[in-house]
């Protein structure tokens, strides 16, 4: 893009994890920032005073529509949507599954992140060149035991990715699916509902992805000419060969 040119980054989930590593490593490269999450203040230490930092919370179709209507005011378009926002509850059975946790995985992975961008793509169609980025997993083609909610959440965003991709072929908006395998984050201890032994134990023997290195990849895909569209970024561990199998150190 021209010098004079700032693009303009949406970054949801952007309060911990790799969302705030992605605020960061997109402002390093020029981006004006909007961040939205549901811990305002913690967007706020993120962002610094140098963007966007809003409540946000992707489940309240009124709270997306705030976000986005701050966002136009403020820039009047934007360049890169990243839907980051996402989690995990629980890893169980079928059979022993909590209708709450299920539901609450479907409504932030799979309908958070539709109307996410279906309310951002007017302000995408205004920019030079759109790109949406959307955070799924290796979960999203691979399967494991107990995590048969998860999985079908994310095997969902995979879904909708491919989907935008052929609804948006000849416009200039990219689509690209960004697929991590273990990384260490809070999500973990989200999944296991605060418990921090639990979630320190999947990490156990093992030097998991940090979120620097997935932001890595975002700023990789989205820096690219305008005509290359990276379609999907797969990132593992080196110690990760399948979402179940893991060589562990003792």
């Amino acid at each position: 893009m021209a010098s004079n040119y700032k693009p303009i980054a949406v970054v949801t989930g952007a309060s911990s994890g790799i969302g705030a590593a992605t605020v960061v490593a997109l402002g390093r490269l020029g981006y004006r920032i909007a961040a939205g999450a549901r811990r305002l203040e913690r967007v706020r230490r993120v962002v610094g005073s140098s963007g966007l930092a809003l409540p946000l919370d992707v489940t309240r179709l009124d709270s997306i529509d705030a976000f986005v209507a701050e966002v136009k005011k403020k820039f009047g378009r934007i360049d890169v949507l990243v839907n980051n926002a996402g989690l995990a509850r629980g890893l169980t059975p079928v059979a022993e599954g909590r209708d709450e946790d299920w539901i609450e995985m479907w409504e932030v992975n799979v309908l958070g992140l539709l109307r996410m961008t279906r309310a951002c793509l007017p302000l995408l169609r205004k920019a030079r060149h759109g790109h949406i980025v959307n955070l799924g997993s290796i979960a999203g083609f691979e399967t494991y035991k107990g995590g048969a909610g998860y999985t079908a959440s994310k095997h969902a965003v995979h879904a909708i990715s491919r989907t935008l991709r052929l609804e948006l072929n000849g416009e200039p908006i990219r689509v690209t699916e960004i697929e991590p395998g273990m990384v260490e984050t809070e999500f973990s201890v989200v999944r296991f509902h605060g418990d921090r032994d639990a979630a320190k134990a999947v990490y156990k023997g093992v030097k998991p992805l940090v979120a620097a290195d997935i932001a890595d990849c975002i700023a990789f895909a989205v820096t690219r000419p305008p005509h290359v569209d990276i379609d999907e970024i797969v990132i593992r561990p080196i110690a990760q060969a399948a979402t179940w199998l893991v060589a562990r150190k003792p």
